[in-house]
């Protein structure tokens, strides 16, 4: 089901929308965007995406999703050696801006990229886990 979900959220957001050599859909080119719920059920897949969180240290520490990775976005494209290549990443902020912002940049090197509306006030106005301190 979790698998189907993901086939819809990048289907059609291909530059060419045209099957590659390899018979296998190009990567997006856009990145989707998933509401807190939607993004609960990817987490809890068997094949979760990465969690990534561009927010600053400060704002991480007072809730984040548990498991995620913080890298601020002013440091993004510094630390791109950091990121998966191998699976989708979820991109989370305060409200989802700089995350659009960040899933956009990604998008562009050819990753599979997530945003996640509302960001971090959806989640948590969801009643979804949030967990307090720097660690993951």
């Amino acid at each position: 089901m979790v698998m189907d979900f993901l086939k819809r959220v990048f289907q059609g957001t291909t530059q060419t929308g045209q099957a590659g050599q390899s018979g296998q859909a190009e990567r997006p080119t856009r990145p989707q965007a998933v509401q807190p719920r939607q993004a609960q059920a990817l987490i809890d897949a068997d094949q979760p995406p990465f969690l990534l969180d561009v927010r600053e240290r400060h704002e991480f520490a007072a809730g984040h999703i548990p498991g995620a990775q913080l890298i601020p976005l002013g440091e993004l494209e510094k630390r791109l050696n950091e990121l998966p290549t191998d699976q989708p990443i979820l991109c989370i902020c305060r409200s989802g801006s700089r995350s659009g912002a960040a899933a956009n940049l990604l998008a562009r090197r050819g990753l599979q990229t997530i945003n996640l509306t509302g960001g971090m006030i959806g989640w948590a106005g969801a009643g979804l886990p949030v967990k307090r301190g720097n660690g993951k």
